[in-house]
């Protein structure tokens, strides 16, 4: 059984630049590097802002083009809404309640909090397009690996912002990709997400905002964020439908504080392959790898080496 020291050791290397690449996540580097597809165009200019700001937006138009697979995915979300109307009407009438640290009675997540791994259903194939995967790859500079997706319906509350509308930081991760898609119109009263430019682990080299503890997890409000973070640094994605964020959510952070109107969105999450934070795909079905290697690691369950698992 390995010390409490050894985990601690373990721990603080998988936060350090060149362990976390060079020791856990070698191969995957390595092969990327070897390959390193180009971008261009609309991925190339969001990859520029991921890495200057931690966060960019784009659009579906912009980056997919007319009848995309965001097409094919807004239609299927649509269908979804009127098949669970009477679940959405259900969850509707209970967001103000409060329920434990960590449930979210405001939302909706129509898969519950892990999924099933099907590669040919459409929210796996929108994660894995080219557009989006080489987009994070190319953040990561290593073959990433999808964690998870999920469609999060977002109802109004008139209660003070709570859980994960307050300011945080993810921690699955030295670096942590997450893809909004906005599948309704976002503005002020439906709860945009938001975040603080530069606090991503590429740039930030300030001190932590003062916080207090919620469960687990570490919450800032609003007012302790601006005294470690200027408010002009703050970026609310308000948008239409169409709307596309990719952000590193290991910077600061916060959203689905919708106050006025419903909020719908698809999100996907890309780690390293090494990461060791709690597995939130179910891969219990059987299916082929695909042949190259950037949609394969992607898919891939964890392997972890025993030690790497500390």
């Amino acid at each position: 059984m390995p010390t409490t020291f050894l985990r601690k050791q373990v721990r603080s290397a998988r936060t350090h630049e060149l362990t976390w690449r060079y020791l856990f996540n070698l191969a995957p580097s390595i092969e990327y590097a070897r390959a390193r597809p180009e971008l261009q165009g609309e991925p190339m200019r969001v990859l520029a802002d991921l890495n200057a700001n931690g966060v960019a937006v784009t659009s579906a138009q912009s980056l997919f083009g007319a009848n995309s697979i965001y097409d094919e995915m807004a239609s299927t979300v649509d269908r979804m809404e009127q098949e669970h109307a009477g679940v959405l009407e259900l969850g509707r009438a209970s967001a103000n309640g409060l329920g434990p640290i960590g449930k979210k009675t405001y939302m909706h997540k129509y898969f519950g909090d892990k999924q099933v791994l099907e590669p040919e259903s459409v929210f796996t194939r929108f994660a894995l397009d080219s557009r989006v995967l080489r987009i994070a790859n190319a953040y990561f500079g290593m073959y990433t690996r999808l964690r998870s997706y999920n469609v999060w319906h977002t109802f109004p509350t008139k209660m003070e912002a709570r859980e994960s509308q307050l300011w945080h930081r993810d921690r699955e991760d030295r670096l942590i990709l997450k893809v909004f898609v906005y599948l309704s119109d976002v503005d002020e009263g439906a709860g945009p997400f938001t975040y603080a430019r530069g606090t991503h682990l590429k740039q930030w080299r300030s001190p932590e905002p003062a916080f207090h503890v919620e469960g687990n997890d570490r919450r800032t409000t609003d007012a302790q964020m601006a005294a470690c973070v200027p408010q002009e640094k703050w970026m609310k994605a308000l948008g239409p439908r169409g709307t596309i964020i990719f952000a590193d959510t290991h910077g600061y952070h916060k959203g689905g504080h919708a106050q006025e109107r419903d909020r719908l969105m698809y999100v996907c999450m890309f780690t390293s392959p090494a990461s060791n934070s709690e597995e939130l795909f179910d891969h219990a079905g059987e299916f082929s790898v695909p042949p190259d290697t950037e949609t394969a690691v992607a898919l891939a369950r964890p392997r972890p080496g025993p030690w790497l698992s500390l």
